[in-house]
């Protein structure tokens, strides 16, 4: 099978930012070349921290989204490149590997290599910078010759179930090759800021008009959530190990009368395991576009993270879309919710079961309290992903002027 191929996309290199979250109304003007993302995520499973920047990326150049190799059955197949487009133009790349080299990572990485070398040259990629999420696409990757290195380090992986052994060496060395490194929390950057000297944080962002559709009475309600009853308590995201699973187990439990609505697709962890009271309602993985209306439907929002090592480092993004919608939040003790939302007194912070349902009772009549809606907004004025996205593509842009600057 031949390699596939694009037809060649005129570089966008001066363009215009989005004016709405800026101070004035003098629109920034961005020069960015190409930007080539290393992701673990498939673009398609869960909108999240990728998505909203690397689609406002390719509204300025082009991006391409390199997602892990397919591996096929067929013994027989060319390596090969398969290409989607996405939002914005976002190009997903996927490399397909015939199944002999599944188990054989150096001839993996080597065949991917050879592959992506020649996409590179067939799309005329030679200028481009490289945007990390995990640290072991670097065995595909490191022979290239970027003209910068980011790390967007949205995660600790290592401490993620299933981590490949050889991630924390695989982040040494990325340290040592990044120019930037970027924190998807405060957490996290106080842990990355020991071992990069250019590392910023960047915590979750919000989009206020998508999910601020929540609080419109006339949003239809998805016919699958309209049958529950009232009070409904919601959760959206990844079903996983972070999940507390006992705690939503007891507050079920303890309270009948909730009926706790969970959307999101399970992964890493069986379905048999998960607490199935009869109040407790599985919706599986929704749109993103669709979750304002299962929100519109919510009495009040959950951040249900157990406290482990995986969430150590965890900085839920979930938390300022939930205040977006209008919802009351109760959440776990994860830092990144503590500080800031749980100082300002926006969400509610609880651990144990009988503490975790108090505080949705309180919740329960958080909604009605204009004061704490007043306030809540204003936070949420300071921030946006359009924000973000702005303030690291002003880090980018001083980085790639400084590594070209003429010597005096």
């Amino acid at each position: 099978m031949p390699l596939s191929t694009l037809a060649e996309v005129p570089a966008r290199t001066a363009s215009t930012a989005p004016a709405a979250d800026q101070a004035d109304s003098t629109p920034l003007t961005y020069s960015l070349p190409d930007l080539v993302c290393f992701a673990h995520l498939h673009w398609d499973f869960v909108w999240q921290r990728p998505q909203h920047l690397l689609s406002r990326f390719a509204q300025h150049s082009r991006v391409f989204y390199i997602e892990d190799a397919f591996f096929h059955a067929d013994d027989h197949i060319e390596p090969h490149v398969e290409v989607k487009e996405r939002q914005n133009g976002v190009k997903v790349v996927v490399v397909h590997l015939p199944n002999h080299l599944r188990g054989d990572e150096a001839a993996s990485d080597q065949a991917q290599f050879g592959v992506l070398s020649r996409f590179f040259a067939e799309n005329s990629l030679t200028q481009y910078v490289f945007w990390y999420y995990t640290p072991m696409a670097l065995g595909k990757s490191r022979l290239f010759t970027p003209a910068l290195t980011v790390y967007d380090c949205m995660d600790e992986l290592a401490q993620f179930k299933f981590a490949p052994p050889e991630l924390r060496q695989r982040e040494q060395e990325l340290f040592e090759k990044a120019d930037l490194v970027f924190t998807g929390g405060q957490r996290l950057y106080e842990s990355k800021r020991e071992q990069h000297a250019d590392a910023h944080s960047f915590p979750s962002s919000i989009d206020k008009q998508h999910f601020g559709q929540a609080r419109d009475p006339k949003l239809a309600e998805p016919a699958d959530q309209a049958g529950i009853a009232h009070p409904r308590i919601g959760f959206f995201g990844v079903v996983d190990e972070r999940l507390d699973i006992e705690l939503l187990r007891e507050l079920a439990t303890n309270h009948p009368e909730w009926q706790f609505v969970i959307i999101g697709p399970v992964v890493k962890i069986d379905f048999a395991s998960l607490p199935h009271n009869t109040n407790i309602h599985y919706l599986g993985g929704k749109d993103y576009q669709d979750l304002p209306a299962y929100l519109r439907g919510w009495d009040v929002a959950t951040l249900l993270f157990a406290r482990n090592e995986s969430t150590e480092f965890i900085s839920p993004t979930k938390t300022p879309e939930y205040l977006a919608a209008g919802r009351p939040v109760v959440s776990t003790s994860i830092r990144d919710v503590v500080r800031p939302y749980g100082d300002l007194n926006l969400v509610q912070i609880a651990d144990d079961p009988q503490e975790f349902g108090q505080a949705i009772a309180r919740a329960l009549e958080q909604g009605k309290d204009a004061s704490w809606r007043t306030r809540t907004d204003s936070y949420l004025a300071t921030i946006s992903w359009d924000l973000t996205w702005q303030n690291m593509v002003q880090l980018i842009q001083s980085r790639l002027a400084a590594k070209h600057k003429p010597a005096a």
